[in-house]
């Protein structure tokens, strides 16, 4: 049965879609990423020390190559793209171990080990693709649940600040701008109509941001000190070279961004009603090991599909991919014109963690509404979910629970996203995939229709 909403947003999108709508919904899109895919160049440049030009260059060509990674994953091709309305992003489990690789073995076994990945999440397309079968709607329900509402508390975070152990953390006025853009945009969704409510997300940010410049919390001043045009190059910081270690290492965080993109393609799949196939699975890591391969080749990141994205999708109803097109684009103008680029970075932590936490609550819910198809009342599917829920949220209050595991354990067993995806996978497989689980139903069956003829 549709609901009143559902049934709502798609009478909303069935509206043909004209280019300047679909280019402002694709600014949307790229807003709702742009700040959790700067922080990765960010936190990473800042680990290895790298200066100010060096700076510069990183993140304008992580955000050009951004725009390349989503091309690739948008357009259909017989052998990439899973065409969908998805946006690419730097992956960022991979902060850790790319700062410890760098720090340790230098940048070029960084890129080098990146590189290597790419290589492997491409040519391991076809046998990731064959896990179909085990992501059945419990599964499935369970990884986009805790996708979602994993990501809260980086919403919450941002919503304070920023940052958790400053002074400052949990401001007044960073709580009202936080808040006054989240009222903003549930006021959008709950009054305005057509268009304008689909722009829920980008006029919440939009408005905060002037409240908050209002109020003294925004500066200019990275605007200022970028330049107006850069163009990324192979090999920026030198050549790769390749660790054993090191390319071990990223093969694990790239697993993990598999699984992860796995549930966004199923949560996008249920939102726009499309059925993925082994075939867009499959097409859909080739991308993004080509993407990823792109990365290491320009010396940015690896990159993969961002769950951010999902809510923007079911706020604002509109599922085709051409505004996502457009984003693709903006990407990679702001990539070559850094100045302009530098404009996203003023929007204040609180503002974004407001729009944060209306989106990835979205994807939570996203999440439960796929579970509403789960038999709930046999007791394997309650497990399944409950645990798995479970250890992906505590996993993700408390990451520093496997700091006594050694470094490569700790890059899988520290993301909420991976450990829920796998305790999913595994209890299905021992609660509902066993052979004895599957006779026991048959042969319940032949009994039943047995005991009348033995009353006889």
């Amino acid at each position: 049965m549709q609901s009143k909403s559902t049934t709502s947003t798609s009478s909303a999108t069935s509206q043909p879609l004209s280019t300047w709508r679909a280019a402002i919904l694709g600014f949307q899109h790229l807003l709702a990423m742009y700040s959790g895919d700067v922080i990765v160049p960010l936190l990473i440049g800042g680990a290895l020390h790298f200066n100010a030009m060096q700076m510069a260059y990183l993140i304008s060509a992580d955000i050009f190559m951004c725009g390349v990674a989503t091309l690739l994953q948008l357009k259909r091709t017989p052998l990439t793209g899973i065409g969908l309305p998805v946006v690419l992003g730097c992956a960022v489990q991979a902060v850790t171990p790319l700062s410890a690789i760098g720090n340790q073995y230098g940048v070029g076994v960084m890129y080098g080990a990146i590189i290597s990945a790419g290589i492997f999440v491409f040519l391991s397309a076809g046998w990731f693709s064959k896990i179909k079968h085990f992501f059945p709607p419990v599964v499935t329900g369970s990884l986009i649940t805790i996708i979602g509402f994993t990501l809260i508390p980086v919403g919450f975070q941002d919503l304070g600040g920023g940052d958790a152990t400053a002074k400052s953390f949990g401001d007044p006025k960073m709580l009202l701008v936080g808040f006054l853009t989240m009222g903003i945009i549930l006021g959008l969704n709950a009054f305005a109509k057509g268009f304008l409510k689909s722009l829920s997300i980008l006029a919440g940010i939009l408005i905060g941001t002037f409240i908050a410049a209002a109020m003294g919390m925004v500066s200019l001043k990275a605007v200022g000190q970028a330049s107006w045009f850069h163009l990324p190059q192979f090999f920026y910081f030198g050549t790769p070279k390749f660790e054993w270690s090191s390319i071990l290492t990223m093969i694990l965080v790239s697993l993990t961004t598999m699984v992860e993109s796995t549930g966004v393609f199923f949560a996008l799949g249920e939102i726009t009603g499309k059925q993925i196939g082994e075939k867009d699975l499959k097409r859909g890591y080739r991308a993004e090991g080509i993407a990823v391969i792109l990365g290491g080749l320009f010396n940015t990141f690896p990159y993969s599909t961002f769950s951010e994205n999902v809510g923007v999708v079911q706020l604002s109803g509109v599922k085709t991919r051409k505004p996502l097109y457009f984003s693709a684009a903006f990407l990679m103008l702001l990539g070559l014109l850094p100045k302009i680029g530098a404009l996203a970075t003023v929007i204040p932590d609180p503002v974004l963690g407001g729009a944060m936490i209306v989106m990835f609550g979205m994807v939570g819910v996203q999440g439960i509404r796929m579970l509403q198809q789960v038999d709930f009342k046999d007791n394997n599917n309650l497990l399944v979910s409950a645990i798995s829920i479970g250890l992906g949220l505590g996993v993700t209050v408390y990451p520093q629970i496997f700091q006594a595991l050694p470094q490569s354990l700790q890059i899988v067993m520290n993301n909420g996203v991976v450990i829920g995806s796998f305790s999913a996978v595994l209890l299905n497989i021992i609660f509902n995939m066993r052979p004895a689980r599957k006779v026991a139903p048959a042969q319940a069956q032949v009994n039943s229709t047995a005991q009348p003829q033995n009353r006889k």
